[in-house]
C-alpha cells in the first residue's frame, strides 16, 4: 500500500518522460525547433514556438498537445488543459487521443478536480485499455474522489438533510395539532352526551325545572294557568260586588217599623 501511494505521487514527475514525448510532424520548421527546446528543458522558449506552430497549422493536434506539455512543465496546469482540449479536437488517432486525455487527467488531478480527472482517465483507457500507467492513475483518481466528494454534493446533501428535518418537524407539529383537535372534539362529544343523558333523566324523574325568567307556557285554549286563575278571581270579585249592591237595594226598599211614644 505504501508503494502504491508512493508511486501515485511520483508518476507525475515521470509522466512526461513516458507520455511527454512529442508527436512526429513534417513540413513544419518551427515544430522541430520547439521540440529541441522542450528536450533541453527550455519550456518557455518551447511554448513560444509551439504557439507559432499552432497558429500556422491550426487544424493539427501536434502543436497544441506539445504546447500543453510545455505549459504544464511551467506549473500552469489550469492553462495547459485548454491546449490539451484543442489537441483532442484535432486528434485523428486513438494513440493521440489516449495521450491527450491522460495528460488532461493529470491537469485535473493537480487542480484536485477529481471528478473530471476520473472522466479524463476513463476516456484515455477507452482509447488504450492496456496502458497500466493510465489504469493506475484512474484508480487513484477514483480513490481521491471517494475521499474528497465535490463540495456541491456535500452542500446538496446537507440542504436535503435540513429540508427533511424541517419537513419532519412540520409533520410532527401537524400530527400534534390534529391530536389536540381530535381530543377537543371527543371531549365535546362526551360532554354533549352527558348533557343529553342528564336531560333525559330529568324528564324521566319529572324534575325538569322551568327557568324563572321564562314566561309560563300557555295551556290548551291559549290561556296560561296563572292567567286563568287571575281571570276567575276577577270574575268572583265582580260577582261579589254585584251581589253586595243587590243586597243593599233590598235592605233600602224594606219598610221600617218605628215605635211611637204615647
Amino acid at each position: 500500500m505504501k508503494n502504491f501511494i508512493k508511486y501515485g505521487f511520483t508518476f507525475f514527475a515521470l509522466l512526461f518522460l513516458g507520455l511527454g514525448g512529442v508527436f512526429a510532424q513534417e513540413k513544419d520548421k518551427t515544430l522541430p525547433k520547439a521540440n529541441e527546446e522542450y528536450s533541453q528543458s527550455k519550456y518557455a522558449d518551447a511554448e513560444a514556438d509551439y504557439r507559432i506552430s499552432n497558429s500556422k497549422f491550426p487544424n493539427r493536434s501536434v502543436s497544441p498537445y506539445n504546447l500543453g506539455n510545455a505549459i504544464y512543465k511551467q506549473n500552469q496546469a489550469s492553462e495547459a488543459k485548454y491546449a490539451y482540449a484543442k489537441a483532442l479536437k484535432n486528434a485523428k488517432s486513438r494513440i493521440q487521443k489516449h495521450k491527450a486525455y491522460h495528460n488532461l487527467g493529470n491537469v485535473f488531478m493537480k487542480d484536485k478536480d477529481y471528478t473530471q480527472a476520473v472522466e479524463a482517465y476513463k476516456s484515455a483507457l477507452r482509447n488504450n485499455p492496456t496502458d497500466e500507467e493510465t489504469r493506475y492513475n484512474f484508480a487513484l483518481a477514483k480513490k481521491m474522489l471517494k475521499e474528497n466528494p465535490p463540495k456541491d454534493n456535500k452542500d446538496k446533501k446537507d440542504k436535503n438533510k435540513d429540508k427533511n428535518k424541517d419537513k419532519n418537524k412540520d409533520k410532527k407539529d401537524q400530527d400534534k395539532n390534529k391530536k389536540d383537535q381530535d381530543k377537543k372534539d371527543q371531549d365535546k362529544k362526551d360532554q354533549d352526551k352527558k348533557d343529553q343523558e342528564k336531560k333525559n333523566q330529568d324528564k324521566k324523574d319529572g324534575k325538569d325545572k322551568q327557568d324563572p325568567n321564562q314566561q309560563p307556557k300557555p295551556q290548551p285554549g291559549g290561556i296560561s294557568k296563572d292567567r286563568l286563575e287571575n281571570l276567575l278571581d276577577a270574575v268572583n270579585n265582580e260577582e261579589k260586588k254585584i251581589q253586595d249592591k243587590v243586597n243593599a237595594k233590598k235592605v233600602k226598599g224594606r219598610p221600617v217599623q218605628t215605635e211611637k211614644d204615647w
